[in-house]
Parts: structure tokens; C-alpha cells; sequence
């Protein structure tokens, strides 16, 4: 999706140039991926204008944007791992992980914007 969300509109050749050095992934398993993505709707799948090709290679772009995405995922991983605790979430990916004095400023930032349960109640 990575490489769909960033080129826009694509082929399956396209995905299979930009994920395969990285992944090793077979072509085949490539475009397996993108038929079973098209199938859930997360892709739009599209024959490419003006081909004579018995066989016209398909075009995808994105039905879901990465934000959609991530916020549906991210979700759903919180209730299945953590049972929906964000602090726990939390505690877990900062522990072991050093974050950088940029990452941990702007992690204080936005955990200063969430109001304080006690100062609700007053």
C-alpha cells in the first residue's frame, strides 16, 4: 500500500519493481496481494487505457487513504493486543525503544493536550 499511496496510480509491474529488491517477493505473490486487496476494496483495480494487449495490464489506485487505514489497523490492534489500554500501548513501544529528544518533545507535547481527568470533574 506504501508504494500505492505514494505513486498514486500504478501497476502491478510498478509495485513489483519498488517492493521486490527489499521484500524478495515473487512477482506472482505480488500480484496476488493486489488482487486480494482489490477484493476487499481497498484498491481500486482498472484495465490501462488504450492497450491491444490480449491481456491489458491493470492500473490500481487507492480506494482507502493512509490515514483511513492506519487509524482502522492501528485501532484494531490496540483492542486485539492491549485490550484497548493506550497507555499501555504506550508503555510498551517507548520502554525498550531510545527516542530521540525530537520524538520525545513531541510525544510531551501531545501528551500534554489531553485533559486531565481530575480537572474535568472540577
Amino acid at each position: 500500500m506504501h508504494v500505492v499511496w505514494k505513486l498514486g496510480r500504478v501497476t502491478g509491474n510498478d509495485v513489483i519493481a519498488e517492493v521486490t529488491p527489499d521484500t524478495g517477493w515473487s512477482p506472482n505473490t505480488v500480484r496476488t496481494l493486489l488482487t486480494r486487496l482489490a477484493d476487499k476494496g481497498i484498491l481500486h483495480a482498472g484495465k490501462q487505457q488504450g492497450q491491444k494487449r490480449e491481456y491489458p495490464m491493470m492500473v490500481y489506485t487507492p480506494r482507502v487513504s493512509r490515514e483511513v487505514c492506519i487509524a482502522a489497523h492501528g485501532q484494531s490492534f490496540l483492542e486485539r493486543v492491549f485490550d484497548g489500554d493506550t497507555s499501555e500501548l504506550l508503555v510498551h513501544f517507548v520502554k525498550d525503544r531510545r527516542l530521540t529528544s525530537e520524538q520525545a518533545a513531541k510525544l510531551r507535547e501531545l501528551l500534554d493536550t489531553i485533559p486531565d481527568e481530575n480537572d474535568s470533574r472540577k
